[in-house]
């Protein structure tokens, strides 16, 4: 691995893990990213979760050090969520290079218009476990499978499921979601390394930014302006991502 390589690894991760913790997106700039290194797809797909799995313990534990997270609700949402990671990670490890990069290209593109739609003002309020209804786990059970195959953009649905069906406040979506994630990766990296799937000296590399840039997302609490930017910078990137996954 050349010294271009790790820079990019280490610059690009701090980015998606910043992007990641406050909103969704940062597995569209890494799994690219990996594959343009030269991993094969499903190598990168699993290499990609050593970065959100470190990012996602690091942010868990800064929120719990700023007293937020909401652990009670968070384990009941994770299991379904669990048990659709672990099928979408074994789903994924046996598809062809070809499919997985449409399945990639298509998701990639349903993020973006998803982050390009306005985001409705709700009248929020704490989420408690007695608000927890059959459909809400069944939605978890989804987000589960299909963040198991292929990660990109899972954010975006933990905000129609948390902030839309449920009504809390984006803040806590993002606490709730990165307890969550934590919780379903974990396995689905099992899956991964099982299957022979993993690259661990690029996976850490790419984590060491990852957890930079979770931990200043962590500490961050951005305007309307900052996430303004956050997000076109994201779709600007995405934008040259897709134009070089679809040439190539």
């Amino acid at each position: 691995m050349t010294l271009p390589d790790i820079t990019a690894l280490v610059l690009l991760g701090g980015v998606a893990g910043f992007i990641n913790v406050l909103s969704a997106g940062g597995s569209m700039l890494t799994l690219p990213l990996l594959m343009f290194l030269g991993l094969p797809p499903q190598v990168a797909n699993g290499t990609n979760r050593v970065a959100i799995t470190l990012q996602s313990v690091s942010a868990v534990r800064g929120f719990r050090r700023s007293g937020q997270g909401n652990w009670a609700v968070s384990l009941r949402l994770a299991v379904p969520a669990i048990i659709g990671s672990l099928l979408g990670a074994w789903l994924a490890t046996g598809v062809s290079d070809a499919v997985f990069e449409a399945v990639l290209v298509a998701a990639m593109i349903g993020a973006s218009v998803f982050m390009l739609l306005p985001q409705p003002r709700l009248d929020t309020r704490p989420l408690t476990p007695e608000r927890l209804t059959p459909v809400v786990y069944a939605a978890m059970f989804l987000i589960g499978l299909y963040g198991g195959f292929i990660q990109v953009g899972v954010g975006a649905l933990f905000i129609v499921v948390l902030y839309r069906m449920l009504k809390i406040d984006l803040r806590q979506v993002n606490v709730i979601k990165v307890a969550i994630v934590l919780l379903y990766t974990l396995p689905a990296l099992l899956v991964f390394a099982w299957s022979g799937q993993v690259r661990w000296e690029t996976g850490l590399l790419l984590a060491l930014g990852n957890v930079t840039g979770a931990q200043i997302a962590v500490r961050v609490n951005m305007g309307p302006r900052g996430a303004q930017w956050v997000k076109w910078l994201t779709l600007l990137m995405v934008a040259a991502i897709l134009v070089r996954l679809i040439v190539y």
